[in-house]
C-alpha cells in the first residue's frame, strides 16, 4: 500500500517545526500519484494553537478521518497525522487533475477564516509556505500544483478556504524553492559558548532525545522524570511555553533553557 511516509523527515529537513501524531504511519487509505498540495483552514475553534487536531484525526459527522494529512497550528508547528488518503478535497479539479483525496496532500491549518482571526500570524504563514516548498520540491511539481481548497472545490464557489491570497501565496512559494527567499531563522544545534574558544552549552533537546537533562526539564514542566522525550512531555513543555511568552514548539533551545532555569531557581528558593 502506497503511504507516505516521508512528509516527517522532508518537513523536519527543511528546518520546520514538527509534531508525530502517534499511529501517523499507518493512517488513512492507499494514495495514488502524489502530484500537488491542497491548502486548507480548519474553521475550528479561535482559542488554542491546534485545537482541531482531534477531528482531523477521527473526523466528523458525516465525513470520517482522518481529515488531512497535516495539521498547522498557529505557532508555525506541523502535526504529521497520517501517511495513507485523507477525506479533505472532495469534487473539484485543478492542473487537470479532480483526484484530489489520492493526488494531493492535504494541509490543514488552524484559523476560523473569521475576520476577527486576520492577519495570520506570520509565524503560521512562514511555516505554511516553507512547508509547500519542500513538499513540492520532494515530490518534483512547481509551486502551480499548490491549489487553495476554494480553486480547486467544484462547483465554483463551494469552499472558501483558505482566507488568504492565493496567488500571492504561491509566488512566494515559488520564491523559496528557487532560493529567491531568505532562509529560515533555525533554532541552534545547542546554547552559545560563554566565552569566545569555549564548547558550547546544552544541546537542543526535542522529542525522541533521553537522558538526565531530559529529567531536569520534565521535573519542571510536571511530567514524570523518566529521561524519555516523549509526546506528554512535549505537550507539558508547550503549556510552560505559552506561560513563558515564547513560541510553544515544544522544542528546549537556548531561550526555553534560560526561561526554565529561571523557573528551577524560583522553585528552589534561589
Amino acid at each position: 500500500m502506497a503511504k507516505l511516509t516521508w512528509l516527517f523527515d522532508v518537513l523536519k529537513d527543511a528546518g520546520l517545526k514538527v509534531a508525530e501524531v502517534p499511529g501517523w504511519q499507518s493512517r488513512g487509505g492507499e494514495v495514488g500519484l502524489t502530484v500537488g498540495v491542497i491548502c486548507h483552514h480548519t474553521a475550528g475553534p479561535t482559542n488554542g494553537n491546534m485545537p482541531s487536531l482531534n477531528t482531523l484525526i477521527n473526523g466528523r459527522p458525516g465525513l470520517p478521518g482522518p481529515l488531512a494529512q497535516l495539521g498547522l497550528g498557529r505557532d508555525g508547528t506541523y502535526f504529521v497525522i497520517a501517511a495513507g488518503k485523507c477525506n479533505h478535497a472532495g469534487k473539484g479539479l485543478w492542473q487537470g487533475v479532480a483526484t484530489g483525496n489520492t493526488s494531493f496532500i492535504g494541509i490543514e491549518a488552524e484559523n476560523t477564516g473569521k475576520p476577527g482571526d486576520q492577519p495570520w500570524p506570520e509565524v503560521q504563514m512562514d511555516a505554511y509556505r516553507r512547508g509547500v516548498a519542500a513538499i513540492l520540491t520532494r515530490i518534483g511539481r512547481g509551486a502551480q500544483f499548490c491549489a487553495g481548497h476554494k480553486e480547486y472545490a467544484l462547483p465554483e464557489g463551494r469552499k472558501p478556504d483558505p482566507s488568504f491570497d492565493m496567488p500571492a501565496f504561491r509566488l512566494s512559494v515559488a520564491a523559496i524553492m528557487s532560493g529567491v527567499a531568505p532562509p529560515p531563522i533555525l533554532i541552534p544545534a545547542a546554547e552559545p559558548a560563554l566565552t569566545a574558544g569555549a564548547p558550547a552549552g546544552r544541546p537542543t533537546l526535542r522529542r525522541g532525545a533521553t537522558g538526565e537533562l531530559v529529567k531536569l526539564i520534565q521535573t519542571k514542566v510536571g511530567v514524570s522524570p523518566d529521561g524519555n522525550f516523549g509526546p506528554k512531555t512535549e505537550a507539558a513543555l508547550r503549556v510552560f511555553q505559552r506561560a513563558q511568552g515564547l513560541v510553544p514548539d515544544g522544542i528546549v533551545g537556548p531561550r526555553t533553557w534560560a526561561s526554565l532555569d529561571a523557573a528551577l531557581a524560583v522553585g528552589l528558593g534561589k
